[in-house]
């Protein structure tokens, strides 16, 4: 299976993420998910995937999160989606998925466990450096 992430550039925390996947040796195919955002089918199929509900996946910071009331708690999923599809900068990120399963990966190091050769130690951008002790 190819391995995916729905990816902004713009963020640290993504471009930390894709550079982890290409160090240990994947060559994922990169969405640009603010200028292909996802369609309502794939969004429902990620969020079952991670297992995590919309609420979970909705980004706060730098949206109009506030604006549009979304921390009101009668927003049901269905509601939260639609307005994930109109809005794709409410979508967190950076979104993996490879043949190990699917994950919201912030921190970037939470990709590690879903690679299939992951890198055992990567220096991100800000100089912070990981490490990844593999599988017990």
């Amino acid at each position: 299976m190819k391995s995916y992430i729905y990816h902004n550039p713009e963020c640290e925390t993504s471009r930390n993420t894709l550079a982890i996947m290409r160090a240990s040796g994947e060559a994922p195919e990169v969405v640009e998910y603010l200028k292909t955002p996802p369609s309502r089918e794939q969004l429902v199929t990620l969020l079952s995937m991670m297992q995590i509900t919309p609420r979970d996946l909705l980004r706060r910071k730098g949206t109009p999160f506030d604006e549009l009331e979304l921390d009101n708690p009668v927003l049901n999923n269905a509601q939260l989606i639609d307005t994930m599809i109109a809005y794709p900068i409410l979508i967190n990120r950076p979104i993996v998925v490879t043949d190990k399963g699917a994950r919201l990966c912030r921190p970037s190091e939470r990709v590690l466990d879903i690679l299939k050769s992951p890198i055992a130690q990567f220096t991100k951008e800000d100089g912070d450096v990981i490490r990844h002790a593999g599988e017990a």
